[in-house]
C-alpha cells in the first residue's frame, strides 16, 4: 500500500475536502486519505457485480468473525445475541441513552470531548455535565477521578458517554485506570454507553482494553459501540457494532430503535466482514505510517510553531493542538483565513477549549509538509 499516494478527494462528494475552498487543505473531519484494504475493493465489486440489492436476511458471516476478533484481541467472550448494528457509532449512543435515561436525567463526560457528546444528550431532553481533564506541563491529560466521583454524586448522574481511545486527546487508558473508572461508575449506579470507534488505532505498544471487558458486573451496565470505519477508512458506508451483554439493557435498545433505525446496508455489512476477516496487512502498514507522522508532526510543531504545544496522541490519527501561548483568540479562524489550512475548532470540544485547535494526520506527509510550512509562515508573518 502507498499511503504517499496523493488521491483527489474532490470529486467524490467528500464532506471533507468540499466544505472548504479549493485553495484550503482540509485537516478536519476524522477520515483518513488513504485508498481502503483491497480486500474491501474486492468484497464490494463482487456484491455489486451479483447486481441485485434486496432486503437482507443475514449478515454476511460478519458476527462470526466480530465475535473471533473480540476473543483474539481482548480476549473477551461475546455472543451472536449480544450483538447488532447500527448505521454509525453516534448513531448507536444516541440511542443508547434514550434506552437508558429520561428526560431531565444528567449524563457526563470528560472535556475536551468529541461535538456529539454536547448535541446527543441534549437532543434527548438531557443534563449535560462536563468533566474537565487534568492537563500537566507536557500537555498529558489524565482522569480527574475525585471530580468525577463529586460530580456524579452531586447530579444524581444516570449516564457517563466513555471515550477510549479518547478524542481529541488521543489517550488509551490503561487497565488501572479503566478499573478505577469501574469502580466509581458500579459504586452510584450509573450506565456507561461506551464509544470506541479509534479502538484499532494505538501506538507504541499500547493496547486498547475494552471497558465492558473488565468484569461481568460492568458489562451488566455497558453499551459498547465498535466500529471498521476509522480503522479501514471505510465511515462513509456507516456500519457498526453493538455490544450489549445485559439482556435487559439489548431489549431497552431494540425497543427505542425499532421503527426508527435500522441496519446497515448490506454493501456496508459485506465492506465490514472483508475488512475485519482480511485487513490486518493493510491496518499494520497503516499503523506504522500513521504513526511516523505522529512523530514527524511532533517534531516540527515544537521546532516550528510558536507558542503551539501538541498532545502525544498514544491513540487515533487526530492531534490536539494548544495554542494558548501563541496569544490567538480562535487558532482555527488565524490558521484557516492566513495559512489556508483547516484544522477543527477548539470551541466545539468544550467552551473553555477556544484556543485550541485539534489536527488530523491520517493524510500523506506531503499534505502534512504543506500544512506546516503553510502555518509557520502565518505565524511569523503575523
Amino acid at each position: 500500500m502507498d499511503f504517499d499516494r496523493i488521491i483527489d478527494r474532490r470529486s467524490t462528494e467528500s464532506l471533507r475536502w468540499q466544505i472548504y475552498p479549493q485553495d484550503v487543505l482540509p485537516l478536519w473531519v476524522a477520515d483518513m486519505d488513504f485508498e481502503s484494504p483491497a480486500c474491501v475493493l474486492k468484497a464490494l465489486h463482487e456484491r455489486v457485480d451479483h447486481g441485485i440489492f434486496g432486503y437482507d436476511l443475514a449478515t454476511f458471516g460478519l458476527k462470526e468473525v466480530f465475535i473471533e476478533r473480540m476473543q483474539n484481541l481482548y480476549a473477551w467472550q461475546v455472543t451472536d445475541p449480544q450483538l447488532s448494528f447500527v448505521p454509525g457509532v453516534v448513531t448507536g449512543f444516541n440511542l443508547a441513552l434514550r434506552a437508558l435515561c429520561q428526560p431531565g436525567d444528567s449524563v457526563i463526560f470528560f472535556t475536551p470531548a468529541y461535538p456529539p457528546f454536547f448535541s446527543g444528550p441534549k437532543s434527548a431532553g438531557l443534563n449535560v455535565i462536563e468533566c474537565p481533564m487534568l492537563e500537566d506541563s507536557e500537555s498529558n491529560y489524565s482522569i480527574d477521578f475525585d471530580l468525577f466521583e463529586h460530580l456524579i454524586v452531586e447530579h444524581h448522574v444516570k449516564a457517563y458517554i466513555h471515550c477510549d481511545p479518547q478524542n481529541p486527546t488521543g489517550r488509551a487508558f490503561c487497565r488501572a485506570e479503566l478499573e478505577k473508572l469501574a469502580g466509581i461508575l458500579l459504586r452510584h449506579r450509573v450506565f456507561t454507553c461506551s464509544d470506541e470507534i479509534h479502538c484499532d488505532i494505538v501506538y507504541d505498544g499500547c493496547q486498547h482494553i475494552p471497558i465492558a471487558s473488565l468484569s461481568r458486573e460492568v458489562s451488566d451496565t455497558t453499551l459498547s459501540f465498535l466500529a471498521p470505519s476509522k480503522t479501514f477508512n471505510i465511515a462513509g458506508l456507516y456500519a457498526s457494532v453493538a455490544i450489549i451483554q445485559n439482556e435487559t439493557l439489548a431489549k431497552r435498545f431494540t425497543d427505542v430503535r425499532s421503527g426508527l433505525v435500522g441496519s446497515p446496508s448490506s454493501l456496508a455489512l459485506t465492506a465490514a466482514k472483508a475488512a475485519y476477516k482480511d485487513g490486518a496487512e493493510w491496518l499494520d502498514e497503516c499503523l506504522i505510517y500513521l504513526q511516523a507522522n505522529r512523530n514527524w508532526l511532533l517534531e516540527n510543531i515544537q521546532a516550528r510553531l510558536s507558542g503551539v504545544k501538541a498532545t502525544r496522541p498514544e491513540a487515533t490519527f487526530l492531534m490536539w493542538l494548544d495554542c494558548r501561548q501563541t496569544g490567538l483568540e480562535s487558532p482555527y479562524k488565524f490558521f484557516l483565513d492566513k495559512a489556508k489550512v483547516a484544522l477543527n475548532d477548539g470551541l466545539t470540544f468544550g467552551e473553555q477549549y477556544s484556543q485550541f485547535t485539534r489536527l488530523n494526520f491520517g493524510t500523506p506527509r506531503a499534505n502534512l509538509e504543506t500544512a506546516l510550512n503553510a502555518m509557520e509562515r502565518a505565524l511569523k508573518e503575523r
